[in-house]
């Protein structure tokens, strides 16, 4: 969800979303990582891409939410107030410092 939440504004190249997810989450990806979930959602048709010729440097991937992906990103972002209740329940026995 946090890389479609990256994209949910603009278009980015890989390296902007690792920043993004860096600097508003702290979420520090791998691009190992990054390019094989950008890669699934794409052809999930939730992502599209496109290369864009730099003014200096090398051509770059831009990735964007098609609507689908908008759609997908907005259904997680309604279902993450539960998904995250529902993980503070399963962790308050650590964080009490009590068995289960």
């Amino acid at each position: 969800m946090a890389r479609q939440a990256s994209l949910w504004q603009s278009r980015l190249y890989g390296l902007e979303i690792l920043r993004s997810l860096s600097v508003r989450s702290q979420l520090d990806v791998a691009e190992r990582t990054l390019y094989p979930i950008l890669s699934g959602l794409k052809a999930e048709g939730l992502l599209q891409s496109e290369w864009v010729e730099a003014e200096a440097g090398h051509p770059r991937k831009y990735y964007r939410l098609t609507a689908p992906g908008r759609r997908r990103a907005r259904e997680m972002a309604e279902a993450w107030p539960t998904l995250a209740a529902s993980l503070e329940d399963l962790m308050q026995p650590i964080l009490a410092g009590k068995p289960r």
